[in-house]
């Protein structure tokens, strides 16, 4: 019983749920700074329900991966991309990881279609066939939205606006512009983890036909998007709070800055080398946790002072 959670987990890419946590915890605390209302029932409930969709993503995507012969013709995987590799090692058959992403997309809708009920009205309803519909066609056909260059945009409005709306809609049960504003940079930074995770995966998609950015723009254009987009999430917040949308404390994100720089630093002399990438990807991860953190503890240090 043991090994086949530790299986499952392993498929299921736990490792890198923070995606999901970060946005639904943002939306939460911006209810709470809005409204002064959070309820930790519902807050778990959105969680849990987040984290079913988020593991849903990652096993259909292996599916869909095997089945265009993305994965297998990976012949460098990381522990950052290449999917989880249990289809490849034939830990799971494909028809096994399709359940388990189907019971995960169930799970996580029993979830929210409860959340519906609780809440007024139908915007979490609307809001969450929009994250299924994301999730579900980011490589199934015929959209797939990751092979056609618009996995990335994809990817952070499901773990941007999606999620942070979603979870801010749950607790304070109306709608308002600064989840979405500030669901933003964590958009981006989400993004930016799948982005840089395309770099080592260049060429099997490119053999296999995933067309992604990094793909389409070639690995020296592609690592200039980068940079812009790191430069972005500091431009961000001062601009929030000239224009009142985000608490002065949100300037505490720039402690982030040596993680930013590291990973700038190494993707811009390392963006063609597999092997001597991987802390640009790292701290591309640790990037989104810790800017999330920091965005989510400026919300509550500015409610509580």
């Amino acid at each position: 019983m043991i090994k086949t959670i530790k299986i499952w987990i392993a498929a299921a890419r736990a490792p890198f749920f923070t995606a999901a946590v970060v946005p639904i915890a943002l939306g939460a605390v911006t209810a709470w700074y809005n409204t002064g209302i959070f309820s930790i029932t519902l807050f778990l409930l959105t969680l849990t329900g987040g984290i079913f969709i988020h593991a849903g993503v990652n096993l259909i995507n292996d599916y869909f991966d095997h089945r265009s012969g993305a994965d297998e013709s990976n012949r460098n995987p990381t522990p950052f991309s290449g999917g989880s590799r249990t289809i490849q090692k034939g830990i799971l058959t494909p028809a096994a990881v399709l359940r388990g992403a189907i019971a995960c997309f169930a799970a996580g809708s029993l979830i929210g279609l409860y959340l519906n009920y609780l809440a007024p009205g139908n915007v979490i309803l609307i809001i969450g066939l929009a994250g299924i519909f994301i999730a579900f066609f980011y490589t199934a056909g015929p959209i797939k939205m990751g092979y056609r260059g618009a996995g990335e945009a994809a990817c952070a409005i499901g773990f941007g606006p999606v999620m942070v709306l979603g979870a801010y809609y749950v607790q304070a049960g109306s709608v308002s512009w600064l989840p979405v504003y500030a669901s933003v940079p964590v958009a981006v930074l989400v993004a930016l983890i799948l982005y840089i995770n395309e770099f080592p995966d260049h060429d099997p998609d490119k053999e296999a036909g995933k067309n992604t950015l990094v793909v389409i723009l070639g690995r020296k254009r592609a690592v200039k998007l980068f940079f812009v987009s790191i430069a972005f999430i500091y431009l961000w917040p001062p601009a929030g709070i000239l224009m009142g949308f985000l608490p002065i404390s949100s300037l505490i994100v720039f402690f982030t800055l040596p993680i930013a720089l590291k990973a700038v630093k190494t993707a811009a002399l390392k963006y063609d080398k597999i092997e001597e990438l991987l802390p640009a990807n790292a701290s591309t991860i640790g990037l989104h946790l810790v800017y999330g953190v920091l965005l989510i503890l400026s919300f509550i240090l500015a409610r509580v002072l």
